[in-house]
């Protein structure tokens, strides 16, 4: 599959990284190995067409450079990096969109829009797991597969925002992603929010000691109730002074006891990854660096090889033929 990569406002390794990583990375048929430029014959403006429109729906909806590196995490981390979560719930195969893990994410529909107009030009071509690769790696610098379902065994893959730091690192570690690599990626709640639905315990019926009294306070604000409805839009930012920016305040905001969730405060106050924590919220570029780096290990999760995958003409549904 497609391997993502990192914003263009990254440091110089990570920026090399962004310069060689738009080589499209393929099962080569026969062969348990990626292929560089797999798409070159094929489906020569695959990457091109990919940009263009994430490009165009992040002007009119600046949330799906989120929602495209949230789609990658969740879909590779869970068994493979297979597109497996972007299929629909089907003759009672549950979806793993309805897992109680994938609650709050959204633009789901956007993938059709990008797969449209790579049908369009290369019919049933690129595949859908190239698709969520590469959407994510474009995203990601906007802001600075399967035939089966696995929803079954999502909460045994995905990480809970109220689990233990060491439960995070075991779940990591099985993937191939280090106490180092893990920091990084949980980096990422420096862009999005938290519904309130996942926060509200650390605020009722009293304020986690560890979070910051006039931070806590604004949070009550954002979350009046310690029942919210989960249909509600009811949420608080992950980081409030740049929102939108995939940078370091993630980590500064930590160290201030200024993180929304609880695995987030946990980071700080662990032995194994304060060190890493410390470290990224002193140095920008040492925190894209590190993240370039996990994400690139999370997206070469066990990719489908040979026949075991199918271009899917509709990323919704496998193929009926």
């Amino acid at each position: 599959m497609a391997l993502p990569t990192n914003t263009t406002q990254f440091g110089t390794s990570t920026l090399l990284f962004f310069l060689l990583f738009p080589l499209l990375f393929q099962i080569y048929p026969g062969k348990s190995e990626l292929q560089l430029n797999f798409y070159a014959q094929s489906c020569p403006r695959a990457e091109e067409i990919i940009k263009e429109q994430v490009t165009n729906l992040y002007k009119k909806h600046g949330n799906t450079a989120v929602s495209w590196v949230r789609n990658l995490f969740h879909d590779c981390a869970v068994k493979s990096c297979d597109a497996s979560l972007l299929l629909e719930t089907v003759k009672g195969i549950e979806s793993e969109k309805a897992s109680q893990r994938s609650f709050g994410m959204r633009n789901f529909k956007y993938v059709n829009t990008i797969k449209d107009a790579l049908e369009a030009e290369c019919p049933l071509t690129v595949s859908c797991a190239d698709i969520v690769a590469l959407s994510a790696r474009d995203g990601i610098a906007m802001g600075g597969g399967s035939k089966e379902s696995y929803a079954a065994v999502v909460e045994d893959f995905l990480p809970n925002h109220n689990d233990s730091i060491s439960l995070v690192l075991s779940r990591f570690q099985s993937i191939g992603i280090d106490a180092e690599g893990t920091v990084a990626l949980l980096g990422g709640h420096s862009v999005g929010r938290v519904h309130c639905v996942n926060l509200v315990q650390r605020l009722y019926p009293t304020v986690d000691p560890s979070l910051d009294p006039e931070y806590a306070e604004y949070l009550k604000g954002r979350c009046p109730t310690p029942d919210p409805d989960p249909k509600a839009v009811l949420y608080a930012r992950n980081d409030r002074v740049t929102p939108m920016i995939l940078d370091n305040m993630y980590f500064k905001n930590v160290l201030n006891h200024k993180g929304l969730l609880l695995v987030d405060q946990q980071l700080a106050s662990d032995p194994i990854t304060s060190p890493f924590v410390e470290k990224m919220a002193a140095d920008n570029d040492y925190f894209h660096d590190q993240f370039s780096r996990a994400v690139l290990l999370l997206s070469e999760n066990n990719p489908l090889a040979d026949d075991q995958g199918e271009i899917r003409k509709d990323c919704r549904y496998v193929n009926t033929n």
